[in-house]
């Protein structure tokens, strides 16, 4: 008996030693790997660490598809995604067409730029100062971008300009336009320090007289002026005809110069690419729905609770300064029955939905700001199961990389200093009577007020709180999220804007898409929607709004059809005033030649004719003549899908499975009145 206890004693401590050599053994392989670990985010390169991170990046995007291939060679594809064959004649020419001298050495002086304002503002103005630089004879100093200076809380390793643009690629772009240098001479540098240079505060939209006749004296005695642009656009938008070839320096400085810092432009490459994979089709979305808009135009009442009143704080701090002019208060619901607000997200889908677009296609959602909060997104989500933007298809490590190393700021929130009052009753606290007293009040906890999230000041005072510089990192940001933005929405098969002016009344972020698409493919589809007729047609299913007849889907289809063509013209006489880069034909572009291989007799009218009828006469030079591909179909873009089948019930659940679209008109009568109504639609 006491051998088997002494036996069983001796086990348990056999057994307590072998743990403690399994713990031992543990240890060691655990500070072996950390060591590994360091040693290699030590010693590794960017690239290497690159690759890895791309390798275990896990994406929210998970893309769900009804068809696991669309054919593009069907009817229905051709009808959503096809060219449109009326601008296929239509090509981008920005080259000088006149006598067009080289920039002499031997200049009037120097420019110095300050340009604020937001994204599409900053390129309007780039554009026009380098126009202004060859129209004075003068060298043009690399514009500073207010929003992206260090003092914003941004990395120093950018200087401005470079935070947003490639310097080199706009210095060696526009060396045979315009004499460029990155900084003013050492001597011109201090007399700036000591602000001894003559300064313009330049007005939006000026005319060439006032640079001739105002700015160039003051040049030719001081050898240079600092001009500050606050409002985008510091020349007017139409020049007179014999400066034509100011205008094309417009498009080859927007088009070609301002390319995007390269770490910027490898990261929307990057979302592109993740775009393409899928095989299919995309379209992007411009919301077009922020703060400003809403107050400039009126539309309050279409938001809610804190929200209105935010739309409505904004609305009076525009009164005061003279950017808005009217009441306080206006009906939101006229505005908007006259296309003067944004459209919502819902009545997007809805209007893709009706003319034909499935559940499952592939919609990018561009915003520099979703006024209202990602509620405002959740009928789009639901109509459209792919619905995505570019938090989605990066991860949070690849876009904090092209911010580069920002400084730490330590105090984020600072805590003001205590009011006069919060003091008094603390020295009363202090010399009161005998004690046992009561404790003194708790401090206030510091209030943080996030740009885009609860607006808590609201209720508390008539003034917004100052702008902080986590706030003002934030605008920066935003500037690299608008050019990831630009880009995919350049690219997309299709294109369809919520809303195309700014919280000033001046063509906004959607419109410079739609002048850099009309530039550089006229013919990808872009719907240029006539917000009017739109509001009318969702008051007509106001009542049933997921549920609409064949009647209906056939007015809506119709209207959408004829916006891709008709709102060419809306925008060269509504945008092109206001900005030339919206709307940048024909200064900017050539007529392919007529060419008999195509045969467009089962047409109406000539294809080639409407861009005539744009102001398009310039034919394209040979050499372009040349590497441009012919269509191999003799489709016109009046043809539709000879089996459509159009849903009466636009709403699909997600968690329905995606089953049945309710009842389908596929009865060939109706197929052929639908085809005949759109092709009238088209033609009007």
């Amino acid at each position: 008996m006491k051998s088997w206890v002494s036996m069983k004693g001796e086990g348990k401590m056999v057994f307590k030693s072998k743990l403690k050599w399994v713990g031992l053994v543990g240890l060691v392989l655990s500070a072996f790997s950390l060591c590994t670990h360091f040693l290699l985010a030590r010693y590794t390169d960017d690239e290497g660490i690159s690759q890895y991170q791309s390798a275990i990046t896990i994406f929210s995007w998970r893309p769900m598809f009804e068809n696991a291939d669309l054919s593009s060679l069907k009817p229905l594809y051709r009808r959503l995604w096809g060219p449109v064959r009326r601008l296929e004649s239509l090509h981008p020419h920005a080259n000088p067409r006149g006598n067009y001298a080289v920039p002499v050495s031997q200049t009037n002086g120097y420019i110095f730029v300050r340009i604020r304002g937001e994204f599409h503002e900053i390129r309007n103005s780039i554009s026009d100062v380098v126009v202004i630089s060859r129209l004075l004879n003068a060298t043009l100093v690399i514009p500073e971008i207010q929003s992206a200076t260090s003092s914003k809380g941004i990395s120093s390793q950018f200087k401005s300009f470079a935070y947003l643009y490639n310097e080199d690629q706009f210095m060696a772009a526009l060396a045979k336009d315009v004499n460029i240098v990155k900084t003013l001479p050492k001597n011109l540098k201090g007399a700036r320090r000591k602000k001894e240079i003559p300064t313009f505060n330049v007005p939006h939209s000026a005319s060439p007289y006032f640079y001739l006749h105002h700015v160039l004296p003051v040049l030719n005695r001081h050898s240079v002026v600092e001009l500050v642009v606050s409002e985008g656009g510091c020349l007017q938008a139409v020049l007179p005809p014999h400066l034509e070839d100011y205008q094309r320096l417009r498009c080859r400085v927007a088009f070609h110069a301002l390319r995007f810092r390269q770490e910027v432009q490898e990261l929307a490459t990057k979302i592109l690419s993740r775009l393409r994979a899928t095989r299919r089709p995309f379209i992007a979305y411009d919301l077009g729905i922020t703060r400003d808009v809403l107050a400039y135009y009126g539309c309050a009442e279409l938001f809610q609770d804190v929200h209105t009143e935010l739309i409505q704080h904004r609305r009076a701090w525009m009164l005061k300064r003279g950017i808005v002019k009217g009441n306080l208060t206006v009906n939101s619901e006229d505005q908007r029955h006259n296309g003067s607000c944004p459209l919502m997200p819902e009545e997007v889908g809805i209007l893709l939905r009706a003319y034909g677009y499935s559940w499952d296609t592939v919609i990018y959602v561009s915003a520099r700001e979703v006024f209202g909060g990602q509620k405002k997104l959740i009928p789009l989500h639901a109509m459209f199961e792919n619905v995505v933007d570019r938090t989605s298809l990066t991860s949070a490590w690849e876009l904090n990389k092209i911010y580069g190393h920002e400084p730490n700021l330590v105090d984020k929130y600072p805590r003001p200093p205590p009011s006069a009052k919060e003091e008094i009753k603390f020295e009363a606290w202090k010399t009161s009577g005998p004690r046992p007293r009561p404790l003194p009040p708790p401090p206030a906890r510091p209030k943080s007020y996030n740009i885009e999230g609860w607006w808590g000041w609201v209720a508390e005072s008539d003034n917004e709180p100052e702008t902080t510089v986590m706030e003002l990192r934030t605008n920066a940001h935003k500037l690299l999220w608008e050019a990831i933005d630009y880009t995919i929405c350049v690219e997309a098969d299709v294109f369809i804007p919520g809303f195309d002016r700014d919280g000033k009344g001046h063509p906004n972020f959607a419109s410079l898409v739609m002048g850099h698409r009309l530039y550089q493919s006229a013919a990808s589809k872009t719907f240029r929607l006539d917000r009017k007729k739109v509001v009318e047609h969702m008051e007509e299913i106001r009542d049933h709004l997921y549920e609409a007849n064949h009647t209906w889907i056939t007015s809506v289809r119709r209207h959408l059809r004829k916006s891709i063509i008709d709102g060419l013209a809306e925008e060269s006489t509504k945008s092109k005033s206001l900005s030339f880069l919206s709307f940048p034909i024909p200064e900017c572009s050539c007529l392919r030649p007529e060419n008999e291989t195509l045969n467009y007799s089962s047409s109406p009218s000539n294809p080639s004719q409407f861009p005539a009828g744009l102001g398009v006469m310039h034919p394209c030079p040979s050499w372009m003549n040349n590497t441009i591909s012919l269509p191999n179909d003799k489709e016109t873009d009046e043809d539709l899908d000879d089996d459509v089948t159009t849903s009466q019930l636009l709403f699909r659940s997600s968690s329905e499975n995606h089953e049945g679209d309710g009842e389908e008109i596929n009865t060939k009568e109706d197929t052929q009145m639908e085809d005949q109504e759109e092709l009238e639609g088209g033609e009007s």
